[in-house]
């Protein structure tokens, strides 16, 4: 049994997550911006307010878990981001917004469980980016999304080097196109069959294999 800790995972392919991994006999919590309305996860699944764009939110959360090892992170939050965010027609504040809370979050949080991570026995780190982030993966619009997901994956592989040294390992993966809120009905993929995926992967993952940006179907992307 193990540990697992989701942001995000009250909706979509957090939830999905949460609910493959409580069935799987694993203690797990999710942070949620609204835990009240998370009235979808499963029975015995730990909900704990966080919002990972609020440094204060960030440390609340991490207060809630002082003392308890988290075998597994997994940094699922994200923001789609603002309805204006073309090359040549960008809402500015919500591009900044985007970078905060895609960027940013995720590293707030995984700074402020180390002390957790550190408490467990091959601790693992995953971080659901997306191949839009790919420098190879080029495409207009959407530059906000983009952009975030490039400097997560960036940072990512900065962040597996020197958990390395902490014994903890990290990927970065990338779901598919999933119907959720995000992805939108007509999306190829469900979320438990992108949730199963993540999953197996994420079984898989080692310091050996640590730092690698990888497809739901196990094959490796370029950053």
């Amino acid at each position: 049994m193990a540990w697992v800790v989701i942001t995000g995972g009250n909706r979509g392919i957090g939830l999905a997550l949460a609910r493959l991994y409580r069935s799987s006999g694993h203690q797990v919590i999710v942070g949620a911006r609204q835990p009240e309305a998370a009235t979808d996860v499963p029975e015995g699944v730990e909900v704990l307010a966080l919002d990972i764009g609020e440094d204060t939110s960030v440390a609340g959360f991490a207060d809630a878990l002082a003392g308890r090892a988290v075998d597994l992170l997994i940094n699922n939050a994200a923001v789609l981001g603002p309805a204006r965010q073309a090359g040549l027609d960008t809402d500015f504040p919500g591009f900044l917004e985007a970078l905060n809370v895609n960027t940013l979050g995720p590293l707030r949080v995984t700074q402020a469980l180390l002390p957790n991570l550190r408490l467990a026995t091959s601790a693992k780190v995953a971080v659901i980016s997306s191949i839009m982030g790919s420098f190879d993966h080029a495409g207009a619009g959407w530059i906000a999304y983009r952009a975030s997901k490039a400097a997560l994956n960036k940072l990512s592989q900065s962040l597996a080097i020197e958990l390395a040294e902490e014994g903890i390992a990290l990927t970065v993966l990338h779901p598919g196109l999933v119907r959720t809120g995000m992805g939108g009905p007509g999306a190829p993929l469900g979320a438990e069959e992108s949730a199963a995926a993540l999953k197996a992967l994420i079984d898989e993952l080692s310091l050996d294999t640590t730092g690698q940006f990888r497809n739901f179907d196990g094959s490796l992307l370029s950053w």
